[in-house]
């Protein structure tokens, strides 16, 4: 199961199901693959419904690297969804939501 509160999305990938995470690491990749001029534009597209299938493939292949898996953009594109593109868009926005989430007001862990 994932962890929301971690920034955790579950996808279903060919029936195998895999946890993702944008971690920094994934989010600098992110940026750099989508020549984004910064990740806030990314997150407006989304919130304004104006996003690409482009973007979602990108946000999915970070997250999934986040979460440590191993595979291509090629393998990530060629793979079957769980819930098909409705839900590949929806894990997209949910991993944006949850990386840039803001800490509940008594976390004094910042």
């Amino acid at each position: 199961m994932a962890n929301p509160y971690a920034g955790e999305v579950v996808l279903v990938l060919d029936g195998r199901r895999h946890v993702l995470k944008l971690t920094l690491g994934a989010l600098a990749e992110l940026e750099a693959a989508l020549e984004a001029d910064t990740l806030v534009a990314l997150i407006e597209r989304f919130e304004e419904g104006r996003f690409s299938v482009r973007d979602v493939l990108a946000l999915l292949l970070a997250g999934l690297r986040g979460g440590g898996w191993q595979g291509s953009a090629a393998e990530l594109s060629a793979a079957e969804i769980g819930g098909g593109p409705g839900a590949a868009a929806r894990a997209a926005a949910m991993l944006l939501a949850r990386a840039f989430a803001t800490p509940g007001a008594g976390d004094d862990a910042l």
